[in-house]
């Protein structure tokens, strides 16, 4: 990326981001608590694994909302906070779910399918409001990457309480776990990737400034 001469542009988010964000945020927390006491009463990691996510990803959205009228740089790093935050969840994630195989327990699937679609419809809900700001800076692009994630995810659970039902075992429910393990783990890269262009370009500028300025 080049260095303009004239000084680091600020770019501002999009008109209704913070309105959509606000969206977002109560869906999610609202989400969490069904979610996580549905994982409870079932037994499910992949459901467990969902509903830590929903509690993640509203997380993200407050930091957002914090950062959002500030310079290009301090978004940057909020970027960034989120998606190592994202590897992190992955990673937990993975563990928890070779843990629960080693304990050999089987979840519910109709308590996990039932979850599974609500969840697929919040989200799918979020996804769409949030939509027309994925191409924005790295922010933006790590909220939109979130419920875009959350929606395939959720087809995932539904698909893994099918399998339980069907099979009578846990395996369906593990691989879901550790495929929504790799999902935020390959997110959390994209956007720790992004955020480093990002807060390059913010830094540049003000660098070149500083070396400009005479002796």
């Amino acid at each position: 990326m080049a260095c303009s001469c004239s000084g680091p542009e600020l770019k501002s988010p999009a008109p209704g981001f913070r309105r959509a964000l606000w969206i977002a945020l109560w869906v999610n927390l609202a989400m969490f608590f069904v979610e996580g006491a549905a994982s409870l009463q079932s037994g499910s990691v992949s459901l467990m694994a969902d509903a830590i996510d929903f509690f993640g990803d509203s997380a993200n959205y407050i930091l957002s909302l914090s950062v959002m009228s500030l310079g290009m740089l301090w978004r940057g790093r909020a970027a960034m906070v989120k998606g190592i935050t994202m590897v992190v969840f992955g990673i937990v994630v993975l563990a928890r779910a070779l843990w629960v195989m080693e304990q050999g327990v089987t979840p519910e699937p109709f308590t996990m399918g039932m979850i599974g679609l609500l969840a697929l419809v919040a989200n799918v809900g979020v996804a769409l409001v949030l939509f027309r700001f994925r191409d924005g800076d790295s922010d933006m692009r790590s909220v939109w990457l979130c419920s875009r994630n959350d929606a395939i995810s959720n087809l995932a659970v539904m698909a893994a309480a099918l399998g339980v039902f069907g099979t009578g075992s846990a395996w369906p429910d593990l691989s879901v776990a550790a495929i929504m393990s790799a999902l935020a783990i390959s997110a959390g890269i994209s956007v720790v990737r992004h955020a480093r262009i990002d807060i390059a370009g913010a830094q540049r500028p003000a660098d070149s400034e500083v070396k400009a300025v005479p002796r």
